[in-house]
């Protein structure tokens, strides 16, 4: 019995010891990562916290506002080099949010923040308080369901939807997940190892992420620095990355019956080649379900729509201005 508690106490020791070490090298490369990639723009208060924002373009005189929204992993650097400078360069004003927990962003509201409903209202009253609206709302992969919910809930804010490689059907996991997943995604202990192991994880992990989520296509050069991409390995923003993904199935049931209420011009544009968010499964079913929706698939292009097809992008988000401008009709 000697024997063994003093191996369980040893093994104790030993992921004690190996823990606080994970925990030291976690707040050595928040520490890092922060001083690297300090804020771009400026903050927005809003209730319980603020929305940072990288912003372009003129102020005024503008052909129209765009605010850019970002997918899981990121942050508004993501849209805003990939093809939020262009727009800018073709007299859009141009707005790009750290979603609340991404990039510099509070959280505003802890777990519950994980819902699309929450973060979009978190957004409209930045943009009431900016004196900004109605916009075209973009919104790449994980926030086409933010763009949507804005829509929805919003629709003073958004003058049209442009919706790139978005998520916002609702779909289920082809298998349950591995029981070390689970483990891993329950609060206390996902809190934990974002706090410990997770940040070195991620961080040595980042470069193949970025290339990965490129496919088919070669990541374009630069894509991890000019993105920003290392915010997402600091504790907290993990922690908001696994709630919202672990969220959005359920918020995508309680929102997509309502999409035939949408009555904005709206752009939906995906690769057809897109592994991550298949174009059969998302992008044609959503722009069937909302009244004069215009698709467009790009062949051979996989997720990274904004920087790998950034002209054809912009050009397309110039056509659904010009709609605007001319007052299209309601669908």
């Amino acid at each position: 019995m000697r024997v063994l508690a003093f191996g369980l106490g040893l093994l104790a020791a030993l992921i004690g010891g190996a823990l606080a070490l994970s925990a030291a090298a976690s707040l050595a490369i928040t520490v890092w990562v922060g001083a690297k990639h300090p804020p771009a723009g400026p903050f927005v208060a809003v209730d319980k916290g603020r929305l940072a924002t990288i912003q372009a373009g003129p102020e005024t005189g503008a052909r129209a506002t765009v605010v850019l929204l970002h997918g899981a992993s990121a942050n508004a650097a993501d849209p805003m080099e990939g093809v939020g400078r262009l727009l800018a360069a073709r007299g859009f004003r141009v707005i790009a949010f750290d979603r609340p927990g991404f990039g510099w962003s509070d959280r505003l509201d802890s777990a519950a923040a994980a819902s699309p409903a929450v973060q979009g209202a978190a957004i409209a009253q930045a943009l009431e308080r900016m004196g900004v609206g109605p916009a075209i709302v973009l919104g790449h992969s994980w926030a086409g369901t933010l763009a949507l919910s804005l829509a929805l809930d919003h629709p003073e804010r958004v003058a049209g939807l442009a919706l790139v490689s978005a998520v916002a059907m609702p779909f289920k996991q082809e298998r349950r997940l591995p029981w070390y997943w689970r483990m891993a995604v329950a609060p206390p202990v996902a809190w934990l190892l974002s706090r410990t192991i997770g940040p070195p994880l991620a961080l040595y992990y980042l470069n193949g992420a970025g290339r990965g989520a490129f496919l088919p296509q070669t990541e374009t050069g630069g894509y991890v620095e000019r993105a920003r991409a290392a915010l997402v390995v600091r504790p907290a923003t993990l922690l908001a990355n696994v709630q919202d993904l672990l969220g959005l199935p359920a918020a995508l049931e309680r929102q997509s019956p309502r999409y035939g209420s949408i009555r904005v011009p709206t752009l939906v544009i995906a690769g057809d080649a897109d592994p991550i968010v298949k174009s059969d499964l998302q992008s044609g079913p959503l722009a069937a379900a909302i009244p004069g929706a215009r698709l467009v698939l790009l062949p051979g292009i996989g997720h990274m729509v904004p920087w790998v097809a950034t002209e054809r992008l912009a050009d397309e988000v110039s056509r659904l201005a010009d709609r605007i401008a001319e007052g299209a009709p309601a669908p």
